[in-house]
């Protein structure tokens, strides 16, 4: 709890990766990838609640053997082309009918394991005074030095951008992350809204913990960055 109103971690958990076959189960160093986001949130101040939200009886025995309670998804929100937000909409309605009374839901992408706790709680914190937070690192690409192609033709993606100045001089760019995601429950809408809404703050995040996990390079590059941090 946080302030006395209680705090959710909702880990969506697909079964149908097409990248990676069974990736939320995958180990990596040696744990399953949905049990990272599961055992961070189990590390939090603030959080009271741990569901992992999937269609996947493998992901399901998975995370209840790591200690997170599963709701089963309906069919229909587990296609490929199903929206997280849509997924959160139904287990908040489920959550409601069960007279659960939580005011703050964040949502953990098992694809981002090396998020901290510090990185969770902060974005509950600042939930206090904002309607929605998110986790952001410094964007790969400045979109002042990128480039659109027209024909045979290449302009500035953006109209007057020099791409060609020094990173130094170019204005600072953010990109999401993927890792944390803070929302007031009672803001999320039936339809239309995204995660982030309203007021929304920034948590930032270096890019050694911001490894958003879509392909077996990234699984290696998480690797090696956990195998540096036990060894240094």
């Amino acid at each position: 709890m946080i302030n006395d109103k209680r705090v959710i971690a909702v880990i969506p958990a697909r079964a149908g990766s097409k990248s990676i076959i069974n990736k939320n189960i995958k180990l990596l160093a040696g744990k399953p990838l949905v049990a990272w986001p599961i055992e961070t949130a189990q590390k939090s101040q603030y959080i009271d609640r741990i569901i992992v939200s999937t269609d996947g009886e493998l992901i399901k025995s998975v995370a209840e053997q790591y200690g997170a309670e599963v709701y089963l998804r309906p069919e229909n929100l587990a296609q490929d082309e199903s929206l997280v937000i849509d997924c959160v909409r139904d287990l908040i309605r489920r959550l409601k009918r069960e007279n659960e009374d939580a005011c703050y839901l964040v949502l953990l992408e098992p694809t981002s394991p090396l998020r901290s706790v510090e990185d969770v709680d902060l974005v509950i914190e600042k939930l206090l005074t904002h309607d929605s937070v998110a986790t952001f690192m410094e964007a790969e690409l400045n979109p002042h030095r990128a480039w659109k192609v027209e024909g045979d033709m290449v302009v500035p993606f953006i109209d007057g951008a020099i791409p060609w100045l020094p990173r130094q001089k170019q204005p600072e760019a953010y990109q999401l992350n993927g890792a944390v995601y803070g929302f007031h429950i009672n803001k999320i809408t039936i339809d239309g809204s995204p995660v982030l809404s309203g007021n929304i703050a920034a948590v930032m995040m270096p890019p050694e913990r911001s490894v958003d996990i879509d392909n077996l390079i990234h699984f290696a590059i998480a690797e090696e960055i956990i195998k540096g941090e036990i060894n240094g």
